[in-house]
């Protein structure tokens, strides 16, 4: 009977890699968003920033002349 030989040190750094792999596709499915999402919610941010950045009242120069000194 012929076992097979097994090198410890790969067998133990691939279970480990495969610990690390299951528990980062467990934080995604908890934690994570799609990129669509992040896209989304940033377009929306950036829309609305856009909006109320248009909202803003512009002054003109004559209110601007008071406030410096002659």
């Amino acid at each position: 009977m012929s076992a097979e030989i097994i090198n410890l040190n790969k067998f133990r750094k691939a279970s480990a890699k495969n610990e690390k792999q299951k528990k980062a596709a467990e934080n995604r499915r908890k934690h994570g968003r799609t990129k669509a999402e992040v896209r989304i919610e940033v377009r929306e941010e950036t829309t609305s920033r856009n909006q109320l950045d248009e909202k803003y009242l512009k002054s003109d120069a004559a209110t601007d002349d008071h406030d410096k000194p002659a």
